[in-house]
């Protein structure tokens, strides 16, 4: 088996030059992204700079409460960011966003990092925040995008639900047309990543294991797992924000409460 090929400061500053690149074609065709591009650059830097420091004193203690720590600062983060990217905004929306991706980290990380992979002990570091960090990275977009949908659609075509809920439809028979719409959206991310692998590219996980020296095969099996997990989380996720949604949006009587839906 191969061993890692170990990474200093002079490979680094040799990949930066391709960030270079990319600001010079951004200044040549006037694109007006190296502001963004350099300062993204900068934060990719220091926040996994800082993230390798942390995860190394974590790795080395193997305590759960700091794994625990690490989590909640995962879900607090990617639950904000997942209401942020939303053009339009209605009153408790990021503790939605928080609720999705929570209870999407708990639902799957806890079947995959338990019942599939076997962690032992339960906290292992090592596998479970790599793991979870996937789920919430990879649901944060479909939770986003589910959300965005959602509104949009509240928002566009408000009539034709108050039409449906004054015709005596409840709450779920008015809103099942746009929760079907805006859960089909927050899957397309990860069944068009399913529908490209290995045949297009080499996913993140597959990649990782077969640089590290791991058998092409074990390598294959981890990415189908991660595959798999990834489309539950996007698929719960999705549901989750769409009903927290659409009970904050349609009372119990059924009435569509448009002025909580705001820019």
């Amino acid at each position: 088996m191969n061993e890692l090929i170990h990474l200093g400061p002079f490979d680094l500053a040799v990949a930066a030059v391709l960030v270079v690149a990319a600001g010079c074609i951004s200044l040549a065709m006037r694109l007006d992204i190296e502001k963004r591009l350099a300062l993204s650059a900068l934060r990719t830097v220091v926040q996994l700079g800082l993230v390798g420091l942390i995860l190394e004193r974590v790795f080395a203690i193997r305590r759960p409460i700091f794994v625990v720590l690490i989590l909640a600062v995962m879900i607090f983060f990617a639950g904000r960011e997942a209401a942020r990217r939303s053009t339009r905004r209605y009153p408790g929306i990021r503790f939605d966003a928080w609720l999705a991706m929570a209870a999407t980290c708990l639902i799957v990380g806890t079947l995959v990092t338990q019942v599939v992979v076997g962690v032992k002990p339960w906290y292992d570091p090592q596998y479970v925040i790599p793991l979870l960090g996937m789920i919430l990275g990879n649901s944060l977009t479909g939770v986003s995008l589910c959300l965005e949908r959602f509104l949009e659609h509240l928002s566009a075509r408000k009539h034709e639900v108050e039409l449906m809920l004054a015709f005596g439809a409840t709450r779920g028979e008015a809103l099942a047309g746009p929760m079907r719409a805006a859960v089909r959206t927050g899957m397309i991310p990860v069944t068009n990543m399913m529908a490209a692998a290995g045949i297009v590219a080499l996913p993140g996980m597959m990649t990782g294991q077969i640089l590290a020296g791991a058998p092409p095969m074990q390598a294959v099996a981890y990415q189908i797992v991660i595959m798999f997990m990834l489309a539950g989380a996007n698929a719960i996720g999705s549901m989750i924000i769409a009903s927290a949604a659409a009970r904050r949006l349609v009372a119990a009587d059924g009435r569509l409460r448009s002025e909580r839906l705001g820019e």
